[in-house]
């Protein structure tokens, strides 16, 4: 009870000070009277004073009013008062005053469209403005009223947004309200008087303007007020056929101006050139014309009767072939529908040219005014996103440096020169002058050690590899032959007797090797040197000559062989290349577990395994760790390449100078 007493007191103290602050215009004094209470009490309390003061206002005249209004304005600017304020305040004052007070009131709110558009007031009035415009209008009778309902509509429209959904018919509703209702005697033809600046062209053969017609022509606006209706069969053909009796009426009827009288001109000589040209200009508009039959002839002569319904045709007809978002699958035309839309706009295009005053440019107009209607539908379709105004490029210190870099570029000759007195190239590239000049001899750094990827006879014909190889397996054969042609003594030797199958061949290669290598560990250990590794190093001159002849000879037997190796005619040429390559690729997912844990830069390998960024990325994504990163690329390697194998990894790594990783999968092997 304290509580309320306190803040009536407080109310009260308020008004007073309210009311000083007021008649002298002293917003300090009501400033510095508010600062000794908490914000919470005080605006709740300065809320109710400044209404309490309005009562005592409202017998003033709206000058008065306005400045009180202005008053609350600057008090919500400096933190006393709610937002909502002033807008409470001109709803009080709306329903105290009479109509024609208010509509004298409303153009201070027509006035300060932009200061309720301010951040300050537009979120927190927004909801208040429009139910006190919606309030005035209930009040307001459309007919008598009229311009100032206009008023309020168009301040409504300059208050909100384009986007502001509740002033949108964002699901495509009809107003079904708008029901045309009309009837009439059914036995009398209509010849009445025509409008004396309005003649008929009567060259021409008229239709009938009977009651078939009048009900015909009226019943359209039934389809005009709900455009659904026609995705119906039967009210489709029963639209098309009112519409081409109404068209054919709209034909026949054509209608030409006719120039005034020169008694009528001698009458009008009184006012001045300018007062004619003006009232010749004036055009009369009515939204809602009558329905009485013995009206429908002189309608028909009237151009603005008939414009308007024309257009009511085109509006009809761009609803149903437009995309609405809100449309059912059902509503959709067929093809001859479409077809008979196509014709009949060109028809109607073509009468509202032959309308008067400046048919062509009416109709041009109509046909913009349409064209952007489509832009708006889009809008709609896309759920009514928030305009805003295109921002300017703005032009930063870099984009100018690079503008005038570009201006003073510098020749090609002077920066090849440049290049050329340090020994280097230019290759008007950025990337392939870095590349090029990566080493003073391109073809002496192609031979350096680094680039020497060929295994040594030992590590190859010794591992699982050389295994792969006496199987007969036509890749892993022929690199074998290679390397022992390169590295071995013994291929040449061997030649000299006919050669049964390769792999027994290989088989015994591989034999001697290891038996040299054994022999050479020995000696090495005893004496430090090996006759073995020097009989390996000598090259017999005349086995040398013929090198090339048995190369050819084995490659024709590979060739013969449809490059698989010989084997035995019991087992099919499909069942040794699937055992062989299961046994060259075959590797445990804990042997993946020790390589992959060694590949710290998995990423270069996955470039040259012929992985794409974005798989490099969903590597990346989809594992935690660099080593499950590698496992996993590993995994989906040697599951779908056809050329993933053991060796071909090694050979690849060893490329890559990835020592760690070589030597993890060479002692897994």
């Amino acid at each position: 009870m304290s509580e309320k007493i306190g803040f009536d007191e407080l109310r009260i103290k308020y008004k007073d000070v309210l009311s000083k602050a007021f008649a002298n215009n002293n917003m300090d004094l009501l400033d510095s009277f508010s600062k000794n209470v908490n914000e919470t009490d005080r605006k709740a309390a300065m809320d109710q004073a400044f209404r309490d003061k309005l009562l005592e206002l409202l017998i003033e005249e709206p000058e008065t009013l306005e400045n009180y209004v202005c008053f609350c304005i600057e008090s919500c600017r400096r933190q006393m008062v709610t937002p909502t304020m002033p807008v409470v305040l001109l709803g009080d004052i709306f329903d105290a005053l009479t109509l024609n007070k208010c509509e004298k009131m409303f153009t201070y709110v027509e006035n300060g469209v932009n200061i309720w558009r301010e951040d300050l007031f537009f979120v927190a009035c927004k909801n208040n403005l429009l139910r006190m415009c919606n309030d005035l209008l209930r009040r307001l009778s459309r007919s008598q009223n009229t311009v100032f309902c206009g008023r309020i509509l168009l301040f409504l429209a300059k208050f909100f947004p384009f986007s502001e959904r509740s002033g949108l018919n964002i699901v495509s509703e009809f107003n079904l309200e708008n029901v045309t209702e009309f009837g009439g005697d059914n036995s009398s033809t209509l010849k009445d008087a025509l409008d004396e600046e309005m003649v008929i062209d009567e060259e021409k053969n008229k239709h009938t303007i009977d009651y078939n017609l009048y009900c015909r022509f009226w019943s359209l606006q039934d389809f005009f007020r709900n455009p659904n209706t026609c995705y119906n069969k039967i009210q489709w053909k029963t639209f098309v056929a009112h519409s081409g009796s109404v068209l054919s009426a709209f034909s026949s009827y054509k209608l030409e101006a006719v120039e005034l009288q020169k008694s009528k001109l001698n009458r009008l000589k009184t006012y001045n050139t300018d007062m004619e040209t003006q009232e010749s200009k004036e055009q009369h508009y009515f939204a809602k014309f009558l329905t009485n039959q013995k009206l429908l002839e002189l309608q028909l002569s009237d151009s603005n009767f008939r414009r308007c319904v024309l257009i009511q045709f085109l509006i009809l007809f761009q609803y149903l072939t437009s995309t609405v978002k809100f449309k059912m699958e059902s509503q959709e035309l067929k093809s001859d529908q479409q077809e008979w839309l196509k014709e009949t706009t060109s028809l109607i295009y073509r009468l509202l040219g032959e309308t008067p005053p400046d048919g062509k440019q009416f109709a041009e107009c109509v046909k913009s005014i349409l064209k952007r209607e489509e832009h708006w539908n889009s809008w709609k379709n896309d759920g009514c996103p928030e305009f805003q105004k295109p921002k300017p490029p703005v032009q930063s210190e870099s984009t100018e440096e690079v503008r005038k870099t570009k201006k003073r570029r510098r020749p090609v000759g002077d920066i090849i020169k440049e290049y050329e007195a340090q020994d280097k190239f230019f290759m008007g590239n950025n990337e392939l002058t870095k590349l090029w000049n990566l080493a003073p001899d391109n073809l002496a750094a192609c031979r350096t050690k680094e680039r020497d990827f060929m295994p040594s006879l030992e590590s190859y014909m010794l591992s699982g590899t050389g295994a792969a190889a006496t199987d007969g397996t036509g890749g892993w054969a022929w690199r074998a032959l290679r390397l022992l042609a390169r590295r071995s003594p013994h291929f040449f030797v061997h030649t000299n007797n006919p050669i049964g199958r390769l792999p027994d061949y290989l088989e015994d290669m591989v034999k001697r090797i290891s038996r040299e290598a054994a022999a050479n560990a020995a000696s090495n250990n005893s004496n430090g040197d090996s006759s073995s590794e020097k009989a390996i190093k000598q090259e017999p001159t005349d086995e040398e000559m013929c090198e090339e002849q048995i190369e050819t000879d084995i490659i024709k037997e590979e060739d013969a062989a449809d490059m698989d190796a010989v084997t035995d005619p019991t087992q099919t040429g499909e069942d040794d290349e699937k055992t062989t390559r299961s046994r060259v690729t075959m590797i445990t997912p804990s042997q993946l577990d020790v390589l992959a844990a060694k590949l710290t830069d998995w990423k270069k390998l996955a470039a040259k395994l012929g992985y794409r960024p974005d798989e490099i990325q969903f590597f990346e994504t989809e594992n935690a760790t660099d080593a499950s990163r590698a496992k996993n690329m590993l995994t989906l390697w040697f599951d779908d390449d056809e050329d993933a194998s053991v060796e071909n990894l090694l050979y690849i790594m060893e490329g890559l100078k990835m020592a760690d990783a070589c030597e993890a999968l060479r002692s897994v092997m």
